[in-house]
């Protein structure tokens, strides 16, 4: 039985999204396939015990028969900190994630194991990648997110660092259309002379990376003012509308399917997106519209938010989902599935983890 420890140098690289990828690509080639996440961060409570939301969502599409706290053994919960920082001794888990690996891997040909959402992860509980791939026999797969032409060479140069000899090679994602000939030209044979694989070079597609408007309104609790809502609508964009009408309906045209955060008394601006491609307006500081905005973000479409955040803290909470590929619906997944078919050499990467 093989194992690939997929994890990343950032967090929402594309790490979930790989992981469900490769596991049906493998089960579509024939291979029987299982997963693990060693070590969350993030509690999510499933029938009242704590486990992983991203373990739950594998385990649903991949159709695996373990529960998802089988599949998520250390879940770091407030209480299992505080029991770390205040033993005179050291908590060894490991024995407990080898444990939920061998159950994990039974009459499986193939084992994927998600890490943490940065390599910076795990230590303070003894559970960092390099040791836990190393504890397990493990190769590791590094996703990349591209971030400008210095930092993607030295991301992958970090991961070599601190992964040494278990590092198989990296997927590089998110690359815009402008970044990939150098990407593909300079970089891949720049890695590779150093001994370094690169599996595959994945485009950036701004719908992956899309919210919804549900889940602007979950994350922010915003308050909805139309009677037009559909939650799932797509938000490719973000825009802050603090300059004049003007300056911003120039900018908003730049930008289809975006959401538009601004004042609530900024009459202006709501108008102006209006005139564009707008899927909702954030309105910030509980301050209420204009009964014309209502009325004609309901003849648009436009679905229109209320929070009683400002500006800045509505942005701040909106960043902490943003950017992640977020697979829910099904044809997100059909489309990183057709990216990942088509932009990663999978003979190569089965040879490197030792599948024939």
């Amino acid at each position: 039985m093989k194992s690939i420890y997929i994890t990343s140098v950032e967090r929402y690289s594309g790490k979930t999204a790989v992981c469900l990828a490769l596991g049906k690509r493998l089960q579509k080639d024939g291979y029987m396939v299982g997963y693990l996440k060693p070590l969350s961060l993030q509690p999510w409570l499933s029938e009242g015990r704590a486990t992983d939301e991203d373990a739950a969502f594998v385990k649903e599409v991949l159709g695996l028969s373990k529960e998802p706290w089988e599949l998520s053994p250390v879940v770091l919960t407030s209480e299992l900190l505080h029991e770390h920082l205040r033993s005179e001794g050291e908590i060894n888990h490991i024995p407990q994630v080898k444990a939920a690996f061998d159950a994990a891997a039974k009459g499986n040909d193939l084992l994927l194991l998600e890490g943490g959402g940065s390599l910076r992860e795990g230590y303070v509980v003894g559970l960092p990648t390099p040791q836990v791939a190393l504890s397990l026999g493990s190769r590791v797969l590094v996703i990349i997110k591209y971030r400008g032409q210095v930092r993607v060479l030295d991301d992958a140069l970090t991961a070599q660092t601190r992964l040494g000899e278990a590092l198989s090679g990296f997927i590089i994602n998110r690359v815009p259309a402008e970044a990939n000939s150098f990407v593909s030209d300079l970089v891949v044979p720049f890695l590779e002379n150093k001994g370094m694989s690169v599996f595959g070079i994945l485009p950036e597609s701004r719908a992956l990376a899309a919210l919804t408007v549900s889940d602007l309104v979950n994350v922010l609790g915003a308050e909805i003012l139309t009677k037009y809502y559909q939650p799932q609508s797509m938000i490719e964009n973000l825009t802050v509308g603090a300059m004049t009408a003007e300056a911003a309906l120039h900018r908003f045209r730049k930008y289809p399917k975006k959401a538009v955060i601004t004042g609530g008394d900024r009459t202006d601006i709501q108008l102006a997106a209006l005139e564009t491609s707008t899927t909702c307006l954030v309105l910030t500081g509980n301050l209420q519209p204009s009964p014309l905005i209502l009325k004609q973000s309901e003849e648009f479409g436009v679905a229109v938010l209320l929070v009683r955040t400002n500006t800045m803290e509505t942005i701040e909470k909106i960043d902490t989902i943003y950017g992640k590929t977020r697979l829910g619906q099904t044809k997100k997944l059909e489309q990183f599935q057709s990216l990942v078919d088509e932009n990663v050499d999978m003979n190569k990467l089965y040879q490197a983890i030792g599948l024939s």
